[in-house]
């Protein structure tokens, strides 16, 4: 939630742990102090192969910095070819500008659109 009470969105590269939804961020961008400010959060989770099937998340954020680094450089392999985030996607100078937080999204409630499996032909 903004400052302002209104959502505010972004596109985030997502993973999971146990029965959270994790995503990472710094406590300097907006995300970050939003989510200091209220831990209230929802995620959207498009198939990108049929984007009518989808998920939603709402839940509770928790904020955790151990590990943070190395979860964001897991997230840097999975969604590019790249070995690490920092003098990679962004430039390694920038690491020691930003507190790097990963994210835990404890789901209140979850939404699936699902229904629109494929069909097996006869």
């Amino acid at each position: 939630m903004g400052l302002d009470g209104q959502p505010a969105s972004s596109v985030v590269w997502v993973d999971h742990a146990g029965e959270c939804a994790r995503i990472n961020t710094t406590l300097e961008r907006r995300k970050g102090r939003n989510l200091l400010r209220d831990a209230k959060v929802s995620l959207l989770v498009v198939d990108p192969g049929d984007t009518v099937r989808f998920m939603e998340i709402r839940g509770d954020a928790e904020l955790i910095t151990g590990g943070a680094l190395e979860h964001l450089d897991e997230l840097t392999r999975r969604y590019t070819n790249h070995p690490r985030f920092y003098g990679y996607v962004y430039p390694v100078e920038q690491q020691a500008l930003e507190t790097r937080v990963v994210c835990r999204i404890h789901p209140r409630r979850v939404v699936l659109n699902a229904i629109h499996a494929p069909v097996a032909a006869s």
